[in-house]
């Protein structure tokens, strides 16, 4: 009886010991590296929707609905991740994105077409600077910045073209 309690208790240590480590740490730069990441997907997302609420050619359109389509992907990857590494979600966009957000709203017409096109480069260049960073680091979350880069490649080259549309410049 008694050899059945300490094994109960030694498995009961076991489990528990178990699940503390099912929850991995990263470093604090990692961690506000995935937060940040998060963020970026919300204002992508929300982003995305307003390009096809407010856009005025079908190429800004159709790029809203594959931001909000690739983003709204990446979020729930990221969600993931940060539930296993115990970060929080921010549950949407930094305040200075949501400034952006506002700024875009005001916009319509070609106006609007072009801001969001000059802002989707800028925002792609810098996305695809921080997760390069990222990427060199030996953690899950650098292999997430790894398997997300292509994707903002892609972004970037979608509004790179769309910013020659809308502007006629690169």
């Amino acid at each position: 009886m008694m050899r059945k309690a300490i094994l109960a208790t030694g498995l009961a240590a076991a489990l528990i010991g178990g699940a503390a480590m099912a929850q991995q740490k990263v470093d604090s730069d990692s961690q506000k590296f995935l937060t940040n990441a998060m963020e970026g997907d919300y204002a992508e997302i929300d982003v995305g929707k307003l390009a096809q609420e407010k856009g005025t050619s079908q190429a800004v359109k159709d790029f809203g609905a594959k931001l909000v389509q690739d983003h709204s992907a990446n979020l729930q990857k990221a969600k993931q991740l940060a539930s296993q590494l115990g970060v929080k979600d921010p549950g949407g966009a930094s305040v200075s994105q949501k400034a952006n957000y506002l700024k875009l709203k005001v916009l319509s017409g070609n106006t609007f077409d072009s801001t969001f096109a000059k802002d989707m480069v800028s925002d792609h260049q810098s996305d695809i600077k921080e997760f390069q960073e990222e990427s060199g680091k030996g953690d899950q979350v650098a292999q997430f910045a790894k398997d997300t880069l292509p994707t903002l490649q892609q972004h970037l080259q979608m509004a790179q073209s769309l910013q020659q549309q809308t502007t006629g410049s690169k």
